[in-house]
């Protein structure tokens, strides 16, 4: 990699890192809020889940992600500087709003409990590698904010199939997004498939164009009435063609402990 593109790739970076842990999660220890998700089944949504007892922010941290559960991972909650309001973000399309939401966690519909976690990778070292390859390897991490909202009945379901549906509208054309008067431009949004619960659904999401883009992925499942949402963006992939995978271990890891 050459310095040129160290440097391009370390601003990415330092905008990604700001954007999502800044920002992020509609999160921890509020009684009756959280975020949201779509439709979909494990691979699409089709039946009506039963009525289901929501869970409440107590009952959410007992299952939500801890220091350990994921090997080669660093786990910590989410505090007071990564909630984003309602009121702080707003989306320029209203049907691209609730997929706009779940970027950062955003409180959608009428939840019961809420949690939040961050979730960063630890980089992996090589002692062989040039000092230019050796902070590539440093910045290929992925982290992502895991956000979990429980609703009444069929609630979770709601907020799934309303995700799936502003998904779907806002695949083409773009959307733009501001953050406290910081604006960021998703210029494409392409399913991938999703796996866990029992719904999922996947995007790769592109932020900016050209060497200037930015991949994320955004996975949203349901398990009963629970919805957990992950937002991740690895710090070594920038430009529109690059693309990195879902935190697979993440995700079985808290779907896991959703039972």
């Amino acid at each position: 990699m050459r310095v040129t593109a160290v440097r391009r790739t370390a601003l990415a970076a330092a905008v990604a890192s700001l954007t999502l842990l800044a920002t992020a999660c509609s999160g921890s220890d509020s009684d009756a809020k959280g975020d949201g998700g779509a439709s979909g089944g494990k691979d699409a949504a089709s039946s009506k889940p039963a009525a289901v007892k929501a869970l409440t922010s107590a009952e959410l941290e007992k299952v939500s992600l801890e220091q350990g559960d994921v090997a080669g991972h660093k786990i910590s909650k989410t505090g007071p500087e990564d909630i984003a309001q309602p009121e702080d973000v707003t989306v320029d399309k209203k049907e691209c709003e609730p997929i706009g939401f779940a970027f950062y966690g955003v409180k959608r519909g009428t939840p019961v409990g809420n949690a939040g976690r961050k979730v960063v990778q630890e980089p992996k070292k090589d002692e062989s590698a040039d000092p230019e390859d050796a902070l590539a390897g440093l910045l290929d991490v992925t982290s992502s904010l895991v956000t979990l909202a429980s609703y009444e009945g069929d609630g979770a379901a709601k907020s799934l199939a309303e995700l799936r549906e502003s998904a779907a509208k806002c695949a083409t054309g773009g959307f733009t997004l501001t953050m406290k008067g910081s604006k960021q431009k998703v210029t494409k949004v392409t399913e991938e498939k999703a796996t866990g619960g029992e719904e999922a659904l996947a995007w790769r999401v592109q932020m900016g164009e050209g060497d200037a883009a930015a991949p994320f992925k955004l996975v949203s499942l349901r398990q009963g009435g629970t919805v957990a949402t992950f937002f991740s963006f690895n710090l070594g992939k920038t430009g529109a063609d690059s693309d990195f995978a879902q935190p697979a271990a993440v995700i079985d890891a808290q779907v896991k402990k959703l039972g």
